[in-house]
């Protein structure tokens, strides 16, 4: 028999229509949630936690890594022998990438959750749930971090994304393709990921801002969220990590301030590294001293800053735990 204990913490997966009301809202349990399932799942048993019940937009950093230190606690008890999330799919992906840098055991940790609320006639929760356990469950799934399980897919929390507002094939891994797949009563692992990083913090800290790029897009942004308090900086940028005039200059002053800035770009697909000059192109981000992300996305790269930020290092060895565990290049 193995034992996995699904964490609950609201999301589409646990809404309705809230009676009287135009509005769906997390209002289902996770005791409901399981007795909802078809799937007999002979031979596992399945304890139900109930974390918190939100919709994840309104997830923020602390929550994520307060349950990511959950998680680790879960796994941690000899009767626990994997962790199924159900967990909306707005912000899954962050949730899960925070997990698998927090968690130290190689237990199974599988997110889920539903595109489709757990009023509609047919919604994708029970089936999702199920299929997760059986992820959970099976001695395939262990060593290879946090991963999201969903509609028969299973996606590294590294390099998953969501793709879609509304379809429930919505999760995708664009650069290196799924981990595998679940197929009736059968799990399938067809890889594992060779770029594992684990962090070892009792805190992070959440001021990281993120800003996306556009033509023409002004580096005023980026002095306001110093303004405001942020203690690290992502940027989106173009192609292999290029920025409009003016941002070498406004990134300059504010590394030289101890405020690390992070390139990200906004392709879905490959790696920053610097090529080109020109004012801004990645050469001269290079010089004024930011830090390439690899092919880590933007959403991604947030997460990683924050929890390195929350080990309390300097900035060069900010920068050398952040390329390491990225896979970047400073130039």
């Amino acid at each position: 028999m193995s034992n996995i204990r699904l964490i609950t913490t609201g999301g589409t997966i646990a809404s309705s229509r809230k009676e009287g009301s135009d509005r769906v809202v997390a209002n289902v349990s996770g005791a409901e949630l399981k007795s909802r399932l078809h799937d007999p799942l002979e031979g596992i048993g399945i304890n139900v936690d109930d974390f918190c019940s939100v919709g994840s937009f309104a997830f923020d950093l602390p929550l994520a890594f307060a349950l990511a230190k959950h998680i680790d606690e879960a796994l941690a008890s000899d009767d626990c022998d994997g962790v199924v999330v159900t967990h909306g799919t707005d912000t899954m992906e962050e949730s899960c990438y925070m997990a698998d840098l927090i968690v130290g055991s190689d237990k199974p940790v599988v997110f889920t959750g539903a595109q489709r609320h757990a009023g509609d006639p047919d919604t994708d929760g029970p089936r999702n749930i199920a299929e997760a356990v059986r992820v959970a469950a099976s001695p395939a799934a262990r060593g290879i971090g946090a991963m999201i399980v969903f509609e028969q897919d299973i996606h590294a929390g590294r390099d998953v994304t969501k793709a879609h507002t509304s379809r429930v094939d919505t999760f995708r891994s664009s650069s290196y393709g799924k981990l595998g797949e679940v197929d009736g009563e059968n799990v399938f692992i067809y890889r594992r990921p060779a770029q594992r990083f684990h962090a070892k913090v009792e805190r992070i800290v959440p001021e990281v801002e993120l800003m996306k790029l556009a033509m023409g897009s002004s580096p005023a942004f980026l002095n306001f969220a110093v303004e405001q308090g942020a203690r690290a900086i992502v940027v989106e940028a173009f192609g292999r990590g290029n920025a409009p005039n003016g941002f070498a200059e406004a990134i300059a002053s504010i590394v030289e301030n101890g405020i690390p800035v992070i390139i990200a770009s906004r392709c879905h697909e490959g790696r920053t590294r610097p090529i080109y000059g020109g004012g801004s192109g990645g050469k001269d981000l290079a010089d004024a001293g930011v830090i390439f992300s690899g092919d880590l996305s933007g959403l991604k790269a947030r997460i990683l800053a924050s929890v390195l930020l929350g080990r309390g290092a300097g900035p060069e060895d900010f920068r050398s735990e952040f390329e390491n565990a990225a896979g970047g290049h400073s130039g």
